[in-house]
């Protein structure tokens, strides 16, 4: 059977370690009895031990000639295959609105949009595992007080325990990545409501971030207009000498009340 060509504009690196393939697929496991959603299988080497799981499972596949490969290569998996856009579904559609587990070896400069997509899903998708470029993964697990805690830290962790589970070299992928890989885990937490505005919420994080070095009183000053400025007392907070990268979760929910409060004064809307 003819091999896939890997395709740089889709960020394609085939995965070539059975082993590795085999210790990804697992990681569904920790979220059992519920329909399995692979993105990018490429050739299979993750869904072979996907498909060995007694659950109900899907790939979806973006470029064609990987999806002819699975059709030839498993001619009765074809109903179970998705030709399309992970970005661009419809994700109460794959499982006929029930919840599943996403996982896959992501593409590197998609795998943010794919984790946005998930949060705008999470009542969908208790769980989610797969392959990532290293420094995305340690900036998703990352803590407060660190160099990679960002806007991904903060959105995913409000809602997802997070766990990095381990790296994955450069020479076990063809073509092979410039950059080292790691397999991660998100898992829906008991959080049911922020307590505060989410769309707010999102706001203010990236807001802040985009001036990651700036203290709070500066960053913040974008949210307001010229009618509302924010108040003197309100820039007077003590959290406002802070930096976003030493604010937890909860204290950024804590932030973005305080934030709604002063934009009510002037009935200045929050989007």
């Amino acid at each position: 059977m003819k091999q896939v060509k890997a395709k740089k504009q889709l960020g394609q690196h085939f995965l070539t370690d059975l082993g590795i393939a085999r210790r990804i697929a697992d990681t569904v496991d920790s979220c059992p009895d519920i329909p399995v959603l692979e993105i990018g299988p490429g050739m299979g080497v993750m869904t072979q031990y996907l498909k060995q799981k007694q659950r109900p499972f899907k790939v979806v596949e973006i470029d064609k000639e990987s999806v002819e490969y699975l059709a030839e290569r498993w001619p009765d998996f074809t109903p179970q295959v998705i030709s399309g856009d992970f970005l661009r579904m419809d994700l109460t559609k794959v499982f006929d609105g029930k919840q599943f587990v996403l996982t896959g070896n992501y593409p590197y400069d998609i795998s943010s949009q794919i984790f946005f997509k998930m949060l705008d899903n999470k009542e969908l998708i208790p769980c989610c595992t797969g392959m990532i470029q290293r420094e995305v993964a340690l900036r998703i697990a990352s803590e407060p007080g660190t160099k990679a805690y960002g806007i991904l830290s903060v959105l995913i962790q409000a809602w997802y325990d997070t766990e990095y589970l381990f790296t994955v070299d450069e020479n076990v992928f063809n073509p092979p990545p410039k950059v080292k890989s790691a397999v991660i885990r998100m898992t829906r937490n008991a959080v049911t409501d922020l307590g505060c505005d989410e769309k707010l919420f999102c706001r203010v994080v990236k807001t802040v971030f985009n001036q990651r070095r700036k203290m709070l009183r500066v960053s913040l000053k974008q949210i307001f207009n010229g009618t509302n400025p924010g108040s003197s007392e309100f820039f007077a907070h003590e959290i406002m000498t802070q930096r976003p990268e030493q604010l937890t979760v909860q204290q950024f929910v804590e932030l973005t009340n305080m934030v709604e409060s002063e934009l009510a004064k002037h009935n200045q809307s929050p989007e």
